[in-house]
């Protein structure tokens, strides 16, 4: 196993694979690498992709302190410094999303460009999910509420054809004080002013049909990054980069690609 040390002396557990130029890649609340287990390769025909293990899970250490999304980044450079990366593109869905905003708004000159997915700028101005998906998701009963995550993951006709493991629905190693600052760290986040001061190109990409991170916080995020492209996924629900991999994985490449990096 490979480790950076943040700051603060918390090791991160760090996965660098392929070969090119380097694809950071972040996952959602309170999950690990393994977030991207289905679709990483999809991206090695052109580039390395480099995830981590957030604070709180994997192989990472678990502090009991606060943990926020600035933090997290905070991680992500650490990782970056670690492998002598000076700019890489950086690819964030869910809570990775949130972090990466902070990433590219407060380090923006080790973004090159930036790919939002099913994520939301947090605070006052987002979108917050149903009250019927909050009471969905917190039933007493553990495998309603696990099914009840699934099927705002993905759509009907996918779990039938797929029943798993899913690697999307938390990582199970994590302690009870990790899932707690997790949680924490998403609600509390809060990016809407800091939105207009990334200067990287960036593509809006979610879902239309997702009820878990509403499809109506990715046009909030692309009104508010300069210059920002925006792309909805028809018919899929949060996790669109793992049911429609064959159409989400080639529009991120093709606007890695083709965008104007900065400097």
């Amino acid at each position: 196993m490979t480790y950076a040390t943040a700051p603060d002396g918390t090791r991160i557990a760090y996965q660098l694979q392929g070969g090119g130029a380097p694809l950071v890649l972040l996952a959602g609340q309170a999950n690990n690498h393994h977030w991207w287990d289905a679709v990483r390769a999809d991206f090695h025909p052109a580039r390395s992709t480099l995830t981590l293990d957030y604070r709180g899970t994997g192989d990472s250490d678990k502090p009991d302190t606060p943990h926020s999304t600035e933090l997290f980044a905070q991680d992500v450079i650490a990782v970056l410094d670690e492998l002598g990366i000076d700019r890489a593109d950086v690819y964030g869905t869910s809570m990775g999303g949130r972090v990466a905003q902070q990433l590219a708004a407060r380090h923006p000159h080790r973004v090159s460009a930036l790919v939002l997915g099913c994520t939301s700028p947090g605070g006052p101005h987002s979108i917050e999910r149903g009250n019927d998906v909050r009471r969905a998701l917190v039933q007493p009963q553990p495998q309603a509420a696990e099914q009840a995550l699934l099927e705002l993951m993905y759509t009907p006709r996918w779990l039938a054809d797929h029943p798993g493991p899913h690697h999307t629905l938390g990582d199970p190693g994590m302690p009870a004080h990790s899932r707690r600052h997790h949680l924490t760290a998403s609600n509390r986040h809060n990016a809407w002013d800091l939105l207009p001061d990334i200067s990287a190109p960036t593509l809006v990409i979610h879902g239309s049909d997702d009820l878990l991170n509403p499809t109506a916080n990715a046009p909030l995020l692309a009104d508010r990054i300069p210059g920002a492209r925006l792309h909805l996924v028809p018919g899929a629900r949060h996790a669109y980069f793992e049911e429609f991999r064959t159409q989400a994985g080639p529009l991120v490449l093709d606007f890695l690609t083709t965008a104007p990096h900065q400097p």
